[in-house]
């Protein structure tokens, strides 16, 4: 027997998967970044800037600001000041740099702005 209940939430669950789809297609089709893509950028700036000024101290700082967030928010600090030394390795003695996003295509979208 199903419940009535359960049927407005299948209902709801596909109406937000459907709001989903647009939406990822918007942000797809407008080249807009994510959170996370701005948060992986100012990340990346961060380091590599404080290593080529060699200000290793105030990168240390700012790890120790990282780690004590990610500790509030559950994470074990241990593992956490491991993950982040492994990313400043990556990026500043491996010189990692970010790879194209494949699924963006490679046209850059036409900006009405932009034409003569």
């Amino acid at each position: 027997m199903t419940k009535r209940g359960d049927k407005r939430g299948d209902k709801r669950l596909a109406e937000q998967r459907e709001r989903q789809q647009v939406y990822r297609k918007r942000i797809k089709t407008e080249r807009r970044p994510s959170r996370d893509d701005i948060a992986r950028v100012l990340l990346h700036v961060v380091i590599t800037r404080s290593a080529a000024r060699d200000k290793l101290d105030e990168l240390e700082k700012f790890g120790d600001l990282i780690v004590d967030r990610l500790v509030e928010q559950g994470f074990d600090k241990r593992v956490s000041y491991d993950a982040f030394d492994q990313l400043v390795d990556k990026y500043v003695k491996q010189g990692w740099e970010f790879r194209r996003k494949t699924h963006i295509t490679s046209e850059p979208p036409t900006d009405g702005d932009d034409q003569e």
